[in-house]
């Protein structure tokens, strides 16, 4: 019997389902077509006829037994497979540019067709979800769907059951926008609003820069009609970051943000509040607004503030919407939406965006799906697209997680609008990324003032015959009957009037009024100078709390096998606290994040390896030894009224950084911590620390808490294993903008994290924390220390008699317990060690304290393990002019660390030297 006979009794129709399926997800289908369809498509890429090329894989059999036509439904298949999978290379989508020319095309000829076939019914048609019909409907279909105005990337993604939702919802009215006759006058209202904003600020603020959306308008009226469907869905909140093209289009016409506030900035105004902020230019600022829907829902919505460092703030949005998740709707992330807008030379450019993008699925960080939308003006500043990426598109990031990618005409106002909701049904179905690639054009050059031509004088002549999108839309809706010949020029002579209204009262005023961002979280809080920062606070807990932590955290479950290196350590801790009373800096570190849970705060702790802990101190999560059971103590503690949350992060310093600073502005009622691996990896972070950690109260009045714990200390590990680079945070301290603290005790390091949250005022807290002193036998503190201490700026040294001193050596973290070393080994009582436990703000009038209880010193010495130009060194000469201070240091050098373990060892044992001989310099 012929084996192939099964073939002409089956259904055709049976076989196009069937293909497709395979086609999609090969392992799907049932082994032995799988078999068959894998040697149709061997046999495909014979220069014969697939038909020939089956006969011979066949071993000889007769090809009659394929019909033709069977043979012509599998060609429509491969036909509609590569329209799904490159039908985007050959879309509408360009419109200013021709698109780049991809091969092989999409021609039938390239499938084994003919325009012969153009008239034959195919019951593959089903596949697209059309009822049998002739080819030319067919690719009809295709091209609409494919082709057009929007481009859509998906057939990478491996979940089967995604692709065909995707599939279902773009055949339905071919991927044609379909809006009503109100739908389609409010896209109006919305590019009017945008294009008239934008020649407004032209006329009458020439030449300043504003960086305008001129070319992607349609990126308005999308957002605008992303918000009124997301709150239908169930979405209540909005968290939102972008650069600054367009910036102020979206603030005015999306957020609803006064325009008397935005020409009180374009007008250079002085700020009603001079004291504590400085401000910064109008196209960074954010703004937080209630917006209520035309279905009277209520929803937040929220711009953050931005840097000019672009794509920064990506990270920082997905922790605010992530903290505003974990807060008010743990049980449904989707009710918090972020939504990220990029650039293409950024997007593709900054690799920031892929360290968030990482972030997407991980446990820690995700945030049920962020919808990208780049604003596509097909130039960097200067630079074309084609010098600003090796990758087809900007948006291939995507591809990391899997993410379906539209790109969109931005001239076709409709068919953006289409593709934004398509993205926010997208993410709420299935709770991922998606993105959008709004392929528009840039009007003017990177601002303003700057001339394009110089660079691209083609693009550019093309780009001057443009017609703006509202006068685009405005002459099809006119065709189509939607709208008279008055309406547009109606639309925009009242919202210019109201702009000229807004002018007008906006020149009444005389200083310019920023609100601060999420103003409503922060409730209650107020902001502090250095003075207030450098007061007392009582962070002292009660021993019975205290006691009753200890209990839970030093008790592992006795039905859980661990291996017995965890079990000793616990055991450990039981035994410091109940038994020897000294407590080291993990126990310490329990107790103080136990001690704030009991209050009802919460605390989160991120990180590369934080779990464990870099140096195994930590151990906040333990691992029952047969299953990988994670076992977190801190969560069975007695009357626990906060969260307690601990994440390994990966492998990324810039990003997770900026998505803990943007969860710690969201969430001021938690201890939010970053650690680093080691204090020398911190740098990879810098822009966080520079554009935001260190300026952001500065530049946009908002507070933030965040806690940074840098391991440092010289302990001959090498350049890279040494330094947390406290040089470079001293250097951007100034007024009140954060705390620098470098402790030696576990007590103070205790008191120093439950002072970040009992007070009425957040600061940033740069912490660096100690690597060798984790297991010092002197870097211990009493459990009294705990209940009844508090945080010491700066410790004098307790033993010597003041009288017998003439040498008063002031240092910092485990320093000094190497000087305390060699005193002891020397015998050198006449030299005093004092702990400078705060560096900023300086505790300048405690150390003034401590010189006058000392009568007769006669060196005053700085004293530290990093070079000379690194450290503290430079910045106590600064900031402290009570006493001439003599530095005892290695001498300057380019790298903090030497990398031989003998020459470090023998550096530091010189600067150890020098503290006790004043006529040693390096």
């Amino acid at each position: 019997m012929d084996r192939f006979s099964f073939l002409n009794a089956a259904h055709t129709a049976f076989f196009a389902d069937l293909y497709d399926q395979y086609l999609q997800n090969p392992d799907g289908v049932e082994p032995s077509w799988r078999s068959f369809f894998q040697g149709f498509d061997f046999a495909s890429e014979f220069n014969g006829s697939p038909v020939e090329g089956l006969m011979n894989v066949a071993d000889g059999a007769d090809c009659s037994v394929v019909s033709d036509k069977l043979q012509k439904e599998f060609n429509v298949l491969k036909l509609i497979d590569s329209y799904r999978t490159r039908g985007h290379l050959f879309t509408k989508t360009n419109p200013v540019r021709e698109r780049r020319t991809y091969s092989p095309d999409l021609a039938i000829e390239n499938f084994g067709l003919t325009s012969a076939d153009l008239n034959t019914v195919f019951d593959a048609a089903r596949i697209v979800n059309l009822n049998p019909c002739t080819l030319q409907e067919i690719l009809n279909h295709l091209n609409k769907v494919y082709c057009e105005s929007i481009g859509i990337e998906y057939m990478y993604i491996r979940d089967p059951e995604v692709i065909e939702w995707i599939q279902k919802r773009l055949d339905i009215n071919d991927n044609q926008p379909s809006f009503n006759a109100d739908d389609k006058k409010r896209i109006l209202k919305k590019l009017n609003e945008a294009v008239s904003f934008e020649n407004f600020l032209h006329t009458k603020y020439v030449g300043q820069k504003r960086f305008s959306l001129e070319g992607i308008e349609a990126a308005i009226p999308a957002l605008d009609f992303l918000i009124e469907a997301a709150a239908d869905k169930g979405v209540e909140q909005f968290v939102m970051g972008m650069a600054h093209r367009g910036r102020l289009n979206v603030l005015a016409n999306v957020f609803g943000k006064s325009t008397q506030d935005i020409f009180s900035e374009f007008d250079g105004k002085d700020y009603d509040d001079d004291a504590l902020f400085d401000g910064d230019v109008k196209y960074h600022l954010g703004l937080t607004a209630d917006r209520q829907t035309q279905n009277g829902k209520k929803i937040n919505v929220n711009l953050a503030p931005n840097p000019s460092h672009l794509e920064t703030v990506g990270a920082v949005i997905e922790g605010i919407a992530r903290a505003k998740q974990d807060k008010y709707y743990p049980e449904d992330f989707s009710k918090v939406l972020p939504i990220a807008v990029h650039g293409d030379a950024a997007v593709a450019g900054q690799g920031i965006v892929y360290e968030i993008i990482q972030m997407a699925k991980l446990d820690g960080y995700k945030t049920a799906g962020t919808i990208h939308v780049v604003l596509n003006n097909q130039v960097g500043f200067t630079t074309n697209y084609l010098d600003a990426r090796s990758s087809t598109y900007c948006t291939d990031i995507a591809k990391v997680t899997l993410s379906p990618v539209l790109h969109v005409n931005a001239e076709d106002a409709e068919a953006v609008v289409h593709a934004m909701l398509f993205a926010l049904e997208y993410r709420m179905k299935f709770g991922t990324d998606v993105f959008i690639d709004l392929l528009g054009y840039r009007k003017y050059g990177h601002n303003e003032g700057d001339e394009p031509r110089f660079t691209q004088p083609k693009l550019y002549k093309s780009i001057s015959r443009q017609k703006n999108p509202r006068d685009i839309y405005a002459e099809k809706l006119k065709a189509e009957g939607s709208i008279d010949g008055n309406y547009v020029s109606q639309l925009e002579a009242e919202y210019k009037s109201n702009l000229e209204q807004s002018l007008e009262e906006s020149r009444k005023r005389d200083l310019t009024v920023i609100k601060p961002f999420m103003q409503d979280e922060w409730k209650g809080f107020e902001q502090a100078e250095a003075d207030v920062m450098l007061q007392k606070f009582t962070t002292k807990v009660d021993k019975a709390i205290l006691t009753d932590i200890a209990k839970t955290v030093t008790e592992l479950p006795s039905d859980k096998k661990f291996i017995s290196k965890i079990t000793k350590l616990i055991g450990d801790r039981k035994t410091m606290f109940f038994e020897t009373d000294k407590l080291d800096w993990a126990m310490g570190e329990m107790l103080a994040y136990g001690s704030l849970l009991t209050e009802g705060y919460d605390v989160r702790i991120s990180g590369q390896d934080v779990e464990r802990g870099t140096f195994s101190h930590r151990h906040a999560v333990v691992k029952v030894e047969d299953s990988e059971e994670e076992v977190i103590l801190l969560d069975h503690i007695p009357n626990k009224k906060g969260n307690f949350s601990v994440y390994n992060s990966h492998l990324s310093e810039y990003g997770v950084l900026g998505f803990e600073y943007g969860y710690a502005l969201a969430n001021p009622n938690a201890l939010t911590i970053w650690e680093a691996q080691f204090g020398d990896f911190g740098n990879g972070a810098q822009i966080m620390i520079d554009q935001y950690i260190s300026a952001a109260e500065d530049k946009w009045n908002n507070q933030n808490g965040i806690v940074m714990l840098l391991p440092h200390g010289y302990e001959n590990q090498g350049a890279e294993h040494s330094s947390a680079r406290m040089e470079r945070f001293l250097q951007l301290c100034a007024n009140h903008n954060m705390y620098v603290a470098d402790c030696t005790t576990p007590a103070n390091f205790f008191h120093l994290l439950r002072r970040q949250l009992v007070t009425k005022f957040r600061k940033p807290l740069v912490v660096f924390t100690p690597k060798s002193l984790l297991r010092h036998p002197e870097a211990v503190s009493s459990v009294e220390e705990f209940a009844n201490g508090q945080f010491q700026e700066v410790i004098d040294d307790p033993n010597v008699n003041a009288a017998d001193v003439k040498s008063l050596v002031f240092c910092t973290g485990k320093f000094y317990y190497d000087l305390k070393a060699e005193r002891e080994a020397n015998g050198r009582n006449d030299v005093a060690l004092v702990r400078v436990e705060q560096l900023f703000p300086l505790p300048v009038e405690q150390m003034k304290a401590v010189i006058a209880k000392y009568p007769n010193v006669n060196d005053y010495v700085w004293a530290q393990e990093e070079p000379r130009n690194m450290g503290a060194y430079s910045f106590m000469l600064m900031n402290f002019n009570e006493v001439k201070l003599r530095v005892a240091s290695p001498k300057a050098y380019s790298a903090p660390a030497a990398g031989s373990y003998v020459r470090s060892k023998k550096r530091h044992a010189a600067a150890i030297a020098m503290v006790f001989d004043k006529n040693l310099f390096q």
